[in-house]
């Protein structure tokens, strides 16, 4: 059994999308080879926590855990505000205008901590694990980013112990969607992107989630990017579809009590609204008082006062119920109830290779999938793949509207509204791909 150090900001009991991929591949990969070793905060400022996670944490695993300085209590004293800076600048509170003294604290944010706010984190981690690893010997290490502070660390520890380092990118560095909104200087973006190809480049192995992202950072400097997408764990999903009576015979909708339900999880910021869903589901709820009075859409992670602004101007509020982060256990339950998974692409520039980890967990689930985004994009690809669903464009609201409309028949009739392959979704089990890391880990030891 060989040992992997693995530098991870999120880890249980933070919640959210961030803990996801390498709290399931350690418990994994123990079945290929490799005993994990956890490195992670003490005290981190986490979207939310999850209790529920803890289960996937392996009995016999060590955690390592050290105090980490985040300039957060002091941006919300500055601010005024309650909540932190969430994904993408998401406000959920007030009108969605930024105010002068938000500006100024983005401004000093993208800026003065560089690469991100857990830049405190890196120096004395570094030192710790120096001194740990002379006595605690592994025989690779592995950082995850975002953060890419947790790159950082881990590059000081391959230039002094010359231990062989996989960077895995769930999300892009430079090329994140909401880089932009930094508000960089030139000599803060020349040190970002100085830093991004000073990891790339020295890592012995780069993993990433789509194909858009590898090709993005071979360009940046990595000459070994993988591909590894993000995926489910069949143990979350079991006797998830087992029927409750004969599947044989369609179940027939209740239409005098129940739902008509559409169903988003995660955050829903600025750049993801889908004006021309809601512009859609408008023109289907005045048309068509039988869709009005089934409609449900229940949107459930931090959402962006943008998006409650849309969804009032569609007069949707009534359809709509906003929920905050719910712990993971809780989103499957909720996946089982719906009608249909919304998935909602950032209208950004990188939008084609936009792959979240939640599109995985969609498939998994089992139902239909109703994708807004590019239609040449790599979750139009999986989709299509998986014959679990339907995209549109970002402003196809006309075929939005007609999908919509030709599900909810089928829904009022019992009938199927997609015929998912699931052989072709079995393949991104995290079980599958905890195999998979494990022999990248191997490769880069011989």
């Amino acid at each position: 059994m060989k040992r992997v150090l693995i530098i991870t900001y999120y880890w249980p009991p933070s919640g959210g999308s961030g803990v996801q991929r390498w709290l399931k591949y350690s418990k994994y990969l123990p079945e290929y080879g490799w005993e994990p070793v956890i490195f992670t905060p003490s005290n981190p400022e986490a979207p939310g926590f999850d209790a529920s996670l803890l289960k996937d944490v392996r009995d016999d695993i060590e955690v390592i855990r050290l105090p980490v300085f985040e300039p957060y209590s002091l941006y919300k004293r500055f601010t005024g505000r309650k909540e932190a800076i969430n994904v993408g600048f998401t406000r959920t509170e007030g009108t969605g205008r930024e105010t002068l003294a938000e500006k100024l604290a983005r401004f000093i944010r993208g800026n003065f901590f560089i690469p991100d706010a857990r830049m405190f984190w890196i120096r004395p981690s570094a030192a710790f694990l120096t001194e740990w690893l002379e006595k605690n010997p592994v025989d690779a290490i592995i950082s995850t980013g975002p953060p890419h502070s947790a790159h950082l660390i881990a590059r000081k520890l391959k230039k002094r112990l010359g231990l062989p380092w996989l960077a895995d990118f769930r999300d892009p560095w430079t090329g994140i969607d909401f880089y932009s909104e930094l508000m960089l200087t030139p000599p803060a973006d020349a040190l970002h992107r100085a830093l991004e190809h000073s990891t790339l480049s020295r890592a012995d192995i780069v993993t990433t989630v789509s194909e858009n992202i590898r090709e993005e950072l071979s360009r940046k400097g990595s000459q070994n990017v993988v591909v590894v997408p993000n995926g489910f764990d069949e143990a979350d999903f079991e006797g998830f579809n087992e029927p409750e009576s004969d599947k044989n015979e369609p179940v027939t909708p209740d239409t005098a009590s129940s739902a008509f339900c559409l169903l988003h999880t995660g955050s829903l910021v600025p750049s993801r609204n889908p004006d021309a869903l809601w512009q859609a589901l408008g023109r289907l709820c005045k048309g068509n008082k039988d869709f009005q009075q089934h409609l449900k859409i229940r949107l459930i992670g931090s959402t962006d006062s943008s998006v409650k602004n849309s969804v009032a101007r569609e007069e949707l509020a009534q359809n709509t119920e906003i929920l905050p982060y719910m712990p993971h256990a809780d989103i499957v339950d909720e996946m089982k109830k719906a009608d249909v998974l919304l998935l909602l692409i950032n209208q950004t520039a990188n939008a084609e290779g936009f792959l979240s980890g939640k599109v995985f967990e969609y498939l998994a689930a089992g139902k239909p999938i109703l994708c807004v985004g590019p239609a040449d994009g790599a979750a139009a690809d999986l989709l299509t793949e998986t014959a679990t669903g339907i995209t549109h464009s970002f402003k196809d609201d006309l075929g939005l509207e007609q999908t919509i409309e030709d599900w909810f028949i089928k829904w009022k009739s019992g009938r199927g509204l997609t015929t998912p392959d699931k052989n072709q979704i079995s393949q991104y089990s995290r079980k599958k791909q905890s195999e998979k890391i494990a022999e990248l880990l191997q490769s880069i030891l011989d």
